[in-house]
C-alpha cells in the first residue's frame, strides 16, 4: 500500500471511530453538568476519559500506522489531552484536600 492508500484507511477509520466517542464522552460531560460536579472537576473527568478513549482507538491500529504522521499527531492530541485531564484532576483534588 502505498501512503495515500494509507491516508484514506485511517481516514476512514477515524470517520467511523472518534464520532461515536465524542458523543459518549460528551454524553458524560452533560452528566456531570446536570449533576452540578464543579466545573474544573466535571472538565478534568471529561478530557481525561475523552483522552483515555481515543487513545484506545489509536491504540486498536497502532501496529498498522505508527509511521503515519496523521496518527501521530492524533496520538500526541490524545496524549495532551489525557494529561490535561489528570492535572485538572489533581488540581481539584489537591485543592479539595488542601483546604482541611
Amino acid at each position: 500500500m502505498d501512503m495515500k492508500e494509507d491516508n484514506k484507511i485511517l481516514r476512514d477509520y477515524y470517520f467511523f471511530t472518534i464520532p461515536q466517542v465524542s458523543v459518549f464522552a460528551g454524553a458524560v460531560l452533560g452528566i456531570l453538568f446536570v449533576l452540578r460536579i464543579d466545573i474544573h472537576m466535571a472538565l478534568g473527568i471529561f478530557a481525561f476519559l475523552y483522552g483515555l478513549m481515543l487513545l484506545g482507538v489509536h491504540g486498536v491500529v497502532f501496529q498498522h500506522f505508527r509511521s503515519n504522521r496523521i496518527y501521530r499527531l492524533g496520538l500526541i492530541f490524545s496524549l495532551i489531552l489525557t494529561a490535561g485531564g489528570l492535572f485538572l484532576l489533581y488540581t481539584c483534588i489537591s485543592d479539595f484536600w488542601g483546604s482541611f
